[in-house]
């Protein structure tokens, strides 16, 4: 595979590194003949630094390692996506992604909803379950038990319901965000990562896709 790698006249190809559950793109970083070998072999992200000269594990030294999920090259093989499951952040700079600075953001873009929220509030969620701040709603849900969070997921689950027969699409938009939040409750509570049930969905939709 490695030799079928398209390297630039320095021998280097770009690798775009992405989480595989958000799909948020982390960073950018270039890899040589070398270093693609050993994230292969390793399962773990290397890169060539283009200032040191130099291969580097990513997370050597922070301990901030990328689990290498899948890799795909583009249709000219002069560039390679790497999915990854990330062991911390991966900006130098302490951020999740090195793309964190908007520059631009158009009018029809800032009416899109971030997809990334459900991973950032799954981790909201977890961080509350653990220390459990006085006076917190998911403190109390958490301590009131999982009847309590059942009770609030069939609730929402009605106001979804009427919201939808009512055909009021504002009230619908709130009530689907108030069930998604203690379905996320409810997710954390029986230990059932949310990354699961969207291999589920995503399993579904491989099996569906057409044989060629």
């Amino acid at each position: 595979m490695i030799d079928q790698v398209q390297f630039n006249d320095q021998g280097l190809v770009p690798a775009i590194i992405q989480d595989s559950e958000t799909k948020e793109v982390l960073t950018l970083a270039y890899m040589n003949k070398e270093s693609l070998a050993k994230t292969i072999e390793t399962g773990e992200t290397w890169f060539f630094s283009r200032s040191r000269k130099e291969l580097w594990h990513k997370g050597e030294t922070s301990g901030h390692t990328q689990k290498v999920v899948e890799m795909k090259w583009d249709c000219d093989q002069d560039a390679i996506l790497v999915q990854v499951l990330p062991n911390g952040v991966a900006c130098h700079k302490g951020e999740v992604s090195c793309f964190h600075e908007t520059i631009y953001t158009g009018e029809e873009q800032a009416e899109i909803a971030d997809y990334q929220i459900l991973k950032r509030l799954e981790e909201v969620i977890a961080e509350r379950e653990h220390a459990r701040p006085e006076g917190a709603y998911t403190t109390y849900l958490f301590e009131s038990g999982v009847d309590k969070i059942l009770k609030k997921v069939g609730e929402e689950s009605a106001e979804v319901i009427i919201a939808a027969k009512n055909r009021d699409r504002e009230e619908l938009k709130w009530e689907s965000a108030d069930l998604l939040y203690h379905l996320m409750v409810l997710l954390r509570e029986q230990e059932l990562p949310f990354a699961e049930v969207l291999n589920v969905l995503n399993k579904r939709h491989e099996e569906k896709k057409p044989v060629s």
